[in-house]
């Protein structure tokens, strides 16, 4: 198969659009990719500072490539880690997980979605708080 070229990858003609029912705080969305099943999503995501997603899950996986400012990731049951620009990680298939802005910060980072993505209930101020 060969490859694709996304059209307006680099200046897309999508719209930013706020998220809102699976996260906290304000966030900001741009669509890159698409996939027209849930095999793969990719977007750009702001968050300001403090905002972060809910426990979600990914079927197949997501990565994840800060590119402005610095955020946290947690694991279910772990502790929350520190990211900054040019950090990526690698959130396995199934594994339970947040991500969002430091307090002081946005971040920018870029979303690889991998198969369907499960949202869970929101990470409570005191969850999001453990961070060191």
């Amino acid at each position: 198969m060969p490859s694709t070229i996304i059209p307006d990858s680099r200046n897309s003609s999508a719209s930013s659009r706020q998220a809102s029912t699976t996260f906290t705080g304000t966030v900001w969305q741009d669509p890159v990719y698409a996939d027209a099943g849930p095999t793969i999503n990719i977007n750009h995501v702001m968050f300001t500072p403090g905002a972060r997603t809910y426990w979600h899950t990914h079927e197949n996986g997501q990565l994840l490539r800060v590119l402005a400012g610095a955020g946290w990731v947690c694991d279910k049951g772990g502790e929350p880690r520190r990211l900054g620009v040019g950090d990526t990680v690698w959130c396995s298939p199934g594994t339970t997980h947040w991500h969002g802005g430091d307090d002081g910060t946005f971040m920018l980072h870029l979303a690889v979605s991998h198969g369907k993505t499960t949202w869970h209930e929101e990470v409570s101020q005191e969850e999001y708080a453990k961070k060191k």
